[in-house]
């Protein structure tokens, strides 16, 4: 009998490429996938039962914010419960690393709460992910907005010099040499609306000698959403990387309907270059509040506030006749703060993620006190609610979107698929009850219906608790582009 530690029996295998489901016994051993042979075919002294359970790759969330949370909250308990398996970080244009000024600032403080995680070299950083031993793995992009931070100090309503674009850029190269997967631009925020095109693309350079992807929150999503892509499409282009545009949407009433438009623009493009994007399966987003996003949502919700007490997950619209003025006053005497906004149409999010060049990325934001539920339901919400229950693509669609397709984009070498000589990255999960329970009036709250999730072999969620799993790891770009040219 093969030596496997774990035989997971029973199962219909979704592998990951959208290929029909097949029952198959999949075996582990250490931290790989031994064998995927005939039901009943392997044996092990540890055999999870998977009957009437789909086996499927751990997914992965292409959009997060989770940069220190898998330092802070090893366990990651939000993510393991939806099934996920590694989590990509850094993105929006802010990243823990490299970052050599003394304060974090408010922009970082969405994503950092201890500033001893924050390094002044991505080496340094990623060595702080691995000796916390999370129970997940994370891929790390560097932020732009993070590089204007090092370069331009508190300067930021401005264009970068020439001098300054060569800080960043040699920041970008260092962290790329030292296994960052990519760089990440956030447009859209204040530390980086001043940016041009031109900083931006002259930053990126480094990506295309190191084979790093590009990531994208676009300057606009609303009015100006085609011109932003088209900007987009410039930065990777003259950088020489693969594209991946942020939780795509069209923002704002006056912009519903619009993905007409935008979608066939993408397709247009993805003739001549690598671009992708994601999707969250939400009609709200969330973010810093902002005052002059208050006008383009229906509603808001407030998620956390430093100034005002027991705001937390309230409609900012009673807040603000609790207060005795408009909702824009409101917003101010709450600085700094954080909110939900509802500005997506849901015809517009179907219609999305339903798009060939369409992954699912959660963009949780891990430390809000009262967080979109979209940080503990994102993967399972697609799963239940848009393939089962709306049929809006197979189940092994849902999966592909999830696993092979994300791996694919970001280079994350020999996981996404369930295969022999791949990373045991797996889940378990029940495809008739499996659905997101996190709602926004309680969105702390696992998902039901996933039964096991495994990465790199350790159990990480069984039977609706944390497991004892810790083999997580930060994936340095050069060990996986060694371990691609090693398989080719």
């Amino acid at each position: 009998m093969a030596n496997y530690n774990i035989v997971i029996r029973n199962g219909q295998v979704a592998d990951g490429t959208g290929k029909p489901l097949f029952a198959a016994d999949v075996a582990l051993k250490g931290d790989r996938i031994a064998a995927v042979e005939a039901p009943g075919s392997l044996r092990g002294d540890n055999e999870i039962d998977a009957a009437g359970k789909v086996v499927a790759p751990g997914f992965i969330d292409v959009h997060t914010h989770d940069d220190t949370a898998l330092i802070d909250n090893p366990a990651m308990a939000m993510k393991a419960s939806q099934g996920v398996t590694t989590v990509v970080c850094g993105n929006c244009g802010a990243s823990a690393a490299p970052f050599v000024r003394d304060d974090i600032g408010h922009f970082l403080s969405l994503i950092v709460k201890n500033k001893a995680n924050v390094s002044k070299t991505f080496a340094e950083f990623v060595a702080k992910v691995d000796a916390a031993k999370p129970a997940l793995n994370g891929a790390f992009l560097v932020g732009h907005s993070t590089l204007r931070f090092n370069a331009l100090g508190n300067d930021l309503a401005r264009q970068a010099s020439a001098a300054e674009i060569g800080v960043m850029r040699d920041l970008l190269d260092q962290s790329l040499e030292q296994g960052a997967i990519g760089m990440s631009s956030g447009l859209f925020y204040p530390p980086a609306m001043a940016a041009s095109t031109d900083e931006v693309a002259e930053v990126a350079r480094p990506l295309g000698k190191w084979g790093g992807v590009y990531t994208a929150h676009m300057r606009d999503e609303g009015d100006h959403i085609l011109k932003s892509m088209d900007e987009t499409f410039e930065i990777g282009r003259r950088a020489g990387a693969p594209i991946i545009v942020s939780h795509h949407k069209c923002s704002g009433r006056a912009n519903f309907g619009r993905m007409v438009e935008t979608l066939p623009k993408f397709s247009e493009a993805m003739k001549s270059q690598e671009i992708a994007f994601d999707v969250y399966p939400y009609i709200a987003g969330s973010t810093i509040l902002r005052s002059e996003m208050l006008d383009r949502a229906d509603k808001v919700l407030i998620t956390w506030s430093d100034t005002v007490k027991d705001v937390s997950g309230r409609d900012l619209a009673d807040i603000a006749r609790e207060m005795g003025c408009s909702i824009y006053e409101a917003a101010d005497r709450l600085q700094p703060a954080g909110a939900i906004y509802f500005m997506m149409d849901e015809k517009d999010v179907q219609t999305a993620m339903a798009h060939p060049g369409a992954m699912i990325g959660s963009d949780g934001i891990p430390f809000d006190t009262h967080p979109h539920p979209r940080l503990w339901g994102t993967f399972p919400r697609v799963l239940g609610h848009y393939s089962r229950d709306l049929k809006l693509f197979p189940l092994e669609d849902a999966v592909r979107r999830m696993t092979s397709y994300s791996a694919q984009r970001f280079r994350l070498t020999r996981r996404g698929e369930i295969r022999p000589g791949f990373y045991a990255d797996v889940c378990v999960f029940d495809p008739a009850t499996v659905i997101d329970t996190a709602t926004f009036d309680k969105p702390i709250s696992p998902a039901k219906g996933i039964d096991t999730v495994l990465c790199n072999g350790a159990v990480v969620w069984r039977d609706g608790k944390s497991g004892a799993g810790r083999a997580g790891r930060a994936l340095r770009r050069q060990d996986m582009q060694a371990e691609a040219k090693a398989a080719a």
